[in-house]
């Protein structure tokens, strides 16, 4: 059964909340946004690693159609990178050790920044 959890930018809020999956799972992590045609506003995946780490975090674009804006994030839910991932991509590794990482529309790039930290809310 998947989870999902609303996101929300603890200091500015967002004007819509996405609605993104909770990946925890090895097969949902693998499996990611790939071979999807689209992304809608609303939508995303949050990446959930064991611990902080560059390696574990890192994601890749192959067989993504779209842009994403993706978000590192450490144990405190703290932005520590961002970039917007380019389709078919083979590797983005954030530059500070990450626990989390946040893929939505390339809508929400410029409404959460490095040092800023996100809220979960259950949906």
């Amino acid at each position: 059964m998947s989870r999902y959890v609303f996101v929300q930018n603890a200091q500015r809020p967002f004007s819509i909340s996405p609605r993104v999956r909770y990946c925890d799972s090895f097969l949902c992590q693998l499996r990611g946004l790939m071979f999807r045609r689209s992304l809608d506003v609303e939508e995303g995946l949050l990446l959930v690693q064991p611990q902080d780490g560059r390696l574990a975090s890192a994601i890749h674009m192959l067989f993504v159609p779209f842009p994403l804006a993706v978000f590192w994030l450490d144990t405190q839910l703290r932005v520590v990178d961002k970039v917007l991932a380019q389709p078919w991509r083979p590797a983005y590794f954030p530059r500070q050790p990450a626990r989390y990482v946040l893929e939505l529309h390339p809508a929400y790039f410029l409404l959460l920044n490095a040092g800023e930290s996100i809220v979960l809310h259950d949906a």
